[in-house]
């Protein structure tokens, strides 16, 4: 989750935010042009007069949205925290190691972000959930178990990614925000990939490509909603099977697009990791 994220939700609970702090394309503008002085410790300055501009206060719906958001980072940071802590018994080579490490501190970054930003709203941060990895006893060997663990972080980064496409679809009329938005979901896309090149190359799946073939996995069924729905071969209700007569298979279709997950699928997903 990250903060156009937050902020395309807020405007779809309040058609009037853009209108109440000046438009979309003069708020990313702003952000463009300041992005290279700013700071993970001012960020949170300048997103809280954001809001301050469109509210004159602290606005429950908005605090709700980004408690939300701070939610499942706090999921991601301790994943990667617990993996990181058992690296020398779980992780085997030390690129692997950093590339864990460098996810993580990520993770941890985008918590705090969220934390200082809602702080500065004079609002209180939601605690870290307590959370089970195992998923009930699903995945009991999560952090013992490289295949495991590599196979659960796959699930959850193509549930990233899938998760980013639903909210971009909220945002309509193009411009600089549905720009950066789409930009920063190709980011996601390619930590997706790197999960699945580490899955690959260590064995564990020598046919998995760096993306999603149909509705496939790799994994098994215990992750198979985060796949489900992505073998559709049809985009703005055109058949891509052999368009135009050229031969293009329906794996090569479904291939060619991230299918979004809605906001109640995301959770669904994640659910069974969540104890309170």
């Amino acid at each position: 989750m990250n903060i156009l994220h937050i902020i395309n939700e807020i405007a779809g609970h309040d058609g009037d935010f853009f209108d109440r702090i000046d438009t979309r394309r003069s708020l990313m503008r702003s952000f463009r042009d300041t992005g290279k002085k700013i700071t993970f410790a001012s960020f949170p300055l300048l997103m809280s007069g954001v809001f301050q501009r469109a509210y004159g206060k602290t606005n429950d719906t908005v605090v709700e949205i980004l408690n939300y958001a701070l939610t499942l980072e706090h999921l991601e940071a301790a994943f990667y925290k617990k993996a990181n802590e058992a690296a020398s018994s779980l992780i085997p080579t030390e690129p692997a190691r950093g590339a864990i490490k460098l996810i993580g501190a990520h993770e941890a970054a985008h918590v705090k972000l969220l934390e200082d930003t809602i702080k500065s709203m004079n609002a209180t941060p939601v605690s870290a959930p307590v959370f089970d990895f195992t998923a009930g006893g699903t995945f009991p060997n999560v952090f013992s178990d490289y295949t495991t663990f590599l196979a659960v972080a796959q699930a959850f980064e193509d549930t990233g990614v899938r998760a980013y496409k639903g909210r971009a679809g909220e945002i309509t009329g193009g411009g600089d925000l549905l720009e950066a938005a789409l930009n920063i979901h190709s980011v996601e896309a390619r930590h997706a990939a790197h999960i699945r090149y580490m899955r690959r190359n260590a064995g564990h799946a020598a046919t998995l490509k760096p993306w999603i073939t149909g509705k496939e996995s790799g994994i098994g069924a215990a992750v198979q909603p985060v796949y489900d729905g992505e073998e559709n071969t049809k985009q703005a209700t055109l058949e891509v099977v052999n368009i135009n007569g050229m031969a293009i298979s329906a794996a090569a279709a479904s291939e060619a697009f991230d299918e979004p997950l809605t906001k109640q699928q995301v959770l669904a997903i994640v659910g069974p990791f969540i104890v309170s």
